[in-house]
């Protein structure tokens, strides 16, 4: 059974949002369905989007497990974003979380070191 996942981000302002995450994930959408959705594929069938919906915006919490973790806070840094949280957890593992304007929470975690 194929299995697309779709993790919905909703905002208050789309043109911010639009340029707040291509700068956290490093890239443009890769579709734009239409006027106030944008898409991005972090992995094959694993999506997250941005979409307009004011009276929602600020409670999104996602958290996406990577591969080299200091890779992608090192990009994004060189992008113009730091987190808002560095956490390590009791078993070693990391998580690094950053804040968009409407207050929602993205995080990327990692191996222990």
């Amino acid at each position: 059974m194929a299995v697309d996942l779709f993790a919905g981000i909703p905002v208050t302002d789309y043109p911010t949002a639009l340029s707040w995450y291509e700068t956290l994930l490093g890239a443009p959408p890769a579709f734009i369905p239409n006027d106030i959705e944008a898409v991005w594929e972090l992995a094959e069938h694993r999506y997250v989007y941005i979409e307009l919906l004011p009276e929602h915006a600020g409670h999104a919490r996602h958290t996406v497990f990577v591969g080299d973790l200091d890779a992608r806070v090192a990009a994004t840094a060189e992008r113009g974003l730091e987190p808002a949280r560095r956490e390590t957890y009791d078993n070693g593992v990391r998580k690094i979380t950053y804040v968009d304007p409407d207050g929602n929470e993205i995080g990327f975690g990692g191996e222990p070191l």
